[in-house]
């Protein structure tokens, strides 16, 4: 209990301390809410228009997972082909690169040219999520210690065999490392998505719901919709940094220094 209050007791005092300035400021400054609303009013218009945002959150999830889920398809497969075939990673690496370096808004228009805007926001997501866990894995593959390799080779285990028992565990850590960036980056893209398709509808996310509110002024709701954007970027950080932990704990060295 000791050691969950000193790692999360200070960032969560230090959070608090911001949101009761915050509020004392709006208040004693008598700011109007259209202008910047208090966390008070934040959370109560939260709770007053839960039912068209938590319908929008569930739209965003939705294709954040299936972005986050294709990308964890796609760029462990292409890294282990790359490794696999060196000539064909020399040869779609810099197109995965040029992908990754193009802003994604600048895509996006491309896009719905030629899906549907649902499907445009989920090519959105993919392509930023996509590049960080093939590179993290790639690299991973690529620097497993040389030693143990040979010590493999020694013992006559064939490529499929190293790979299974020796490369993926060694690449495990740079692979968990680019699922939690991809996780992060697959919010981002929906959110970049929805905004640059304009998706209204049944089908809105809460990137929409951000730009009605905008084209309303209806800031309260601008913020309930960006607090339920960060509260659900936090819980997939952290879900993520527990998977990597759970993976990790028992024999890597940043894990069980962790523990420790």
């Amino acid at each position: 209990m000791s050691a969950l209050v000193a790692r999360f007791g200070p960032p969560l005092a230090a959070l608090a301390a911001l949101i009761a300035v915050w509020e004392a400021g709006v208040r004693l400054g008598g700011v109007a809410p259209y202008v910047l609303p208090a966390p008070s009013l934040v959370l109560a218009t939260l709770i007053a228009d839960w039912s068209v945002l938590s319908a929008s959150l569930w739209v965003t999830l939705e294709i954040t997972f299936a972005a986050l889920a294709l990308a964890l398809v796609g760029g462990v497969g292409l890294a282990l082909l790359i490794d696999g075939a060196r000539w064909l990673g020399r040869g779609l690496l810099p197109i995965a690169v040029i992908l990754q370096v193009t802003p994604v808004v600048a895509i996006a228009p491309i896009l719905l040219v030629w899906l549907s805007p649902s499907s445009a926001v989920l090519v959105c997501a993919f392509l930023v999520a996509f590049f960080p866990i093939l590179s993290n894995t790639a690299m991973g593959l690529a620097s497993t210690d040389k030693s143990l390799l040979e010590m493999f080779r020694l013992y006559g285990a064939g490529r499929w065999r190293t790979l299974w028992l020796l490369r993926l565990p060694a690449a495990l850590p740079d692979f968990l490392g680019g699922l939690r960036i991809g996780g992060g980056l697959a919010l981002i893209g929906a959110i970049v998505g929805e905004l640059a398709a304009g998706a209204a509808g049944q089908g809105s996310g809460l990137a929409f719901r951000i730009s009605e509110a905008g084209y309303r002024a209806n800031v309260p709701r601008m913020f309930a919709a960006l607090l339920l954007i960060s509260l659900t970027g936090l819980a997939m950080h952290a879900a993520t940094s527990l998977v990597s932990h759970l993976a990790l704990r028992r024999w890597h060295d940043s894990a069980v220094a962790r523990d420790a």
